[in-house]
């Protein structure tokens, strides 16, 4: 349990760490953060596939392990369907100088739209610990916490453009991170109750990841050149497919 729970940080401080080094990142440039958050995609896919839905075929039957994915791509779609995407909020053009109300909405709205992402994210770190294999846990964790800083990277300027001060920017940042430590110990909690229960949480978990990356992360680094950043996942991927090698 204590290293669920240091788990449990380190995951939703990867968000924090993100966040910091974007505000000394201010002015980073699109491309750059284009193949950062696409790096970061092939790590979260390596992990989603290694740690979460492979440990679940191991189980004997596909058919749970397919609807799992399924079932958590769908959850995803339905919470996206209430909560608006990340980036229809950060164009400043459209808005530059928001006020009252409606600026207070958009800040809402950031952070619903990153926590959504993020407690799936937190609830897959914590059924992965439901293996019983740790090895297999921290790989999925490492995932998702690599993921999560450049994702926290490239919040803080749209935030900071929208006229918020930067303390409650960073206030905003750490309340993502929070979330995600909450969905860890659901997570490990659903697998710890019923183990039977283990191979559609796995399957589950490694589907939201699934949705994430093609739905959001994916097409927002495929608008300039494809090429470097379909290198850059390949590279993310790589990396986990190192850390697993070495850590299984």
């Amino acid at each position: 349990m204590q290293l669920v729970f240091l788990t449990a940080l380190g995951v939703g401080g990867a968000t924090v760490i993100g966040a910091i080094i974007g505000f000394l990142f201010k002015n980073i440039s699109h491309r750059v953060s284009d193949l950062v958050l696409s790096f970061a995609a092939g790590v979260m896919l390596s992990a989603a596939v290694i740690g979460l839905i492979i440990p679940s075929m191991e189980y004997g039957n596909i058919f749970i392990t397919i609807a799992g994915i399924f079932a958590g791509a769908v959850f995803l779609n339905l919470i996206d369907k209430f909560v608006p995407h990340l980036h229809k909020f950060t164009g400043v053009d459209s808005e530059t100088h928001p006020e009252g109300t409606q600026k207070l909405n958009k800040i809402l709205l950031f952070v619903l739209a990153i926590a959504i992402h993020n407690f799936p994210e937190g609830i897959a770190a914590g059924v992965g610990f439901g293996t019983g294999d740790t090895a297999q846990a921290i790989v999925v964790a490492v995932g998702i916490a690599l993921q999560n800083i450049p994702e926290g990277m490239v919040i803080i300027a749209p935030m900071l453009s929208c006229g918020m001060s930067p303390g409650r920017t960073f206030i905003c940042a750490l309340l993502t991170g929070v979330v995600e430590v909450i969905g860890t110990f659901i997570g490990y909690a659903m697998v710890s109750l019923s183990l039977s229960l283990l191979p559609f949480f796995l399957a589950f978990a490694g589907g939201t990841m699934l949705y994430v990356i093609s739905d959001e992360m994916i097409p927002e680094t495929h608008h300039g050149d494809e090429r470097h950043v379909t290198y850059a996942l390949l590279a993310g991927f790589s990396l986990m497919l190192i850390t697993d090698f070495y850590l299984g």
